[in-house]
């Protein structure tokens, strides 16, 4: 069972708390084979509990906030890019280059949303930027030979699998032998200390400041979650690399976003460490340890943060230092053979695997947090979509009795959990945060603005 208890667990939290929390299940919510709706309320319901077991620690409460899950909010939410309108448009979700194509022996998934991404792709091939063409050179190849050129080349791209080739294969071994949440603590040096904050609105982020280094869709998902908790969340870019303009507004509420260069602005990236409680990275593992911003080179240098690590695929197995994204890691693990047909691949209702460990990553850092309040020390939490994508295929069991449960009406409209704001990137429509929990915020406190525009200081 997809459950709460074994996530809460994974993240190290106290089970008695489990009690604080209340669900309102719906008919219709993310309809898949596999368990994605109960999947999705687990994840937030989770980071709700971990936003309000802080939030009591810090307001000096007698008792955590209650939290309530909701399979309508939850379920808007993780469609948020989906349900996004910019003056009444709704944004390109997929390249024409992204998308599942036939093979000479089964089906291969590409991913080209990215130019260079898309690039890699079309010199791996030896194609020009044209459908047709790419679907006339891999209809003539293996899937398998097509996931290393292309990887070689440094696109992405990867094999239709089902579930028993998965779990046979090194990286799904190695992924399903790790935690779902892996935490460490690299030292026992002093974080700084929380001030109190007030008990209505709840805000258990306030004052946190979160060097936020990640792209596409888990890492913001996480890092916009902070932000609504009232975390300064500053996210850098590298001024040749802009995110996608839909993602960006979807993902982009409660954060300033700049550029900075690491391999020229050092000084001034240092300036910033030196003042963050929390960075969040969502690159491939080993990929900014260049730039000394592997958790120990961190630690080295300010003390007692919080570090949070995203990857697609973990860091270790043979796999470990690939790129990946959600609709690959579906492809790979099984998801998408489970949820189509023989005649064509499928998908879940929902970029699940994003959506759903955004939410855990913000869960961790928020115990980290919790638990630099009693023991100090530089906590890493690390998560991996495809850990996640194992959970939800294999799903781990816990021993503590379910949560309250309420069955609500169907889902059959996301009205209800939609909100309108305008922002300098128009009139928005927009899904409304998911995480819940009593006194907790209802909206975040700004707008996202233009990608890049805002200086790369603390407020």
């Amino acid at each position: 069972m997809t459950d709460i208890t074994y996530a809460w667990s994974a993240l190290g939290g106290d089970p008695a708390l489990l009690s604080r929390v209340t669900t309102v299940q719906r008919e219709g919510a993310l309809p898949a084979r596999l368990p994605v709706r109960e999947l999705a309320r687990t994840c937030v319901s989770a980071c709700a509990l971990a936003a309000a077991e802080l939030g009591a620690r810090r307001a000096g409460l007698a008792a955590v906030p209650a939290v309530r899950g909701d399979d309508g909010a939850v379920a808007t939410a993780f469609l948020s890019e989906r349900r996004l309108l910019v003056d009444g448009k709704a944004p390109v979700s997929f390249a024409p280059l992204s998308r599942f194509w036939r093979t000479a022996d089964g089906w291969v998934r590409t991913h080209a949303n990215y130019p260079h991404h898309r690039e890699s792709l079309l010199r791996a091939l030896d194609v020009p930027d044209d459908v047709e063409r790419v679907a006339s050179v891999l209809a003539e190849r293996s899937a398998h030979e097509v996931e290393e050129a292309v990887y070689a080349a440094g696109g992405l791209a990867v094999a239709l699998r089902t579930p028993e080739e998965w779990a046979a294969h090194e990286q799904g071994v190695a992924v399903a032998a790790r935690p779902l949440v892996e935490r460490e603590r690299l030292d026992k040096a002093h974080a700084r200390v929380l001030p109190p904050v007030a008990s209505a609105p709840l805000l258990p982020a306030t004052g946190l400041r979160v060097l936020d280094l990640t792209r596409v869709l888990a890492g913001p998902v996480a890092t916009r979650t902070l932000a609504l908790l009232g975390a300064d969340v500053l996210r850098l870019d590298a001024p040749d690399r802009p995110e996608e303009a839909g993602l960006h507004a979807d993902t982009g509420f409660g954060k300033r976003s700049a550029v900075l260069d690491l391999a020229v602005d050092r000084a001034l990236f240092e300036e910033l460490l030196a003042e963050a409680d929390v960075v969040v990275s969502g690159y491939r593992p080993g990929a900014l340890d260049r730039f000394g911003l592997s958790p120990e080179a961190l630690a080295g240098r300010r003390p007692g943060l919080v570090v949070a690590q995203l990857s697609a695929w973990g860091r270790h197995g043979p796999w470990g230092g690939r790129r990946g994204f959600d609709s690959l890691v579906q492809a790979a693990t099984g998801i998408a053979a489970t949820e189509g047909s023989p005649e064509q691949p499928g998908a879940l209702p929902a970029q699940a695997l994003d959506h759903g460990t955004g939410y855990l990553l913000a869960a961790a850092v928020l115990r980290a947090l919790t638990e630099q309040t009693r023991e100090g020390g530089t906590q890493v939490v690390r998560l991996a979509l495809a850990r996640t994508a194992s959970w939800l295929t294999r799903p781990g069991t816990g021993t503590v009795p379910a949560t309250d449960t309420v069955q609500g009406p169907a889902y059959d409209s996301p009205g209800p959990w939609l909100d309108e704001t305008t922002s300098r990137l128009g009139h928005l429509r927009h899904a409304r945060p998911p995480v819940a929990f009593t006194d907790a915020p209802t909206n975040w406190p700004r707008p996202p603005g233009p990608w890049g525009t805002d200086a790369p200081v603390w407020t």
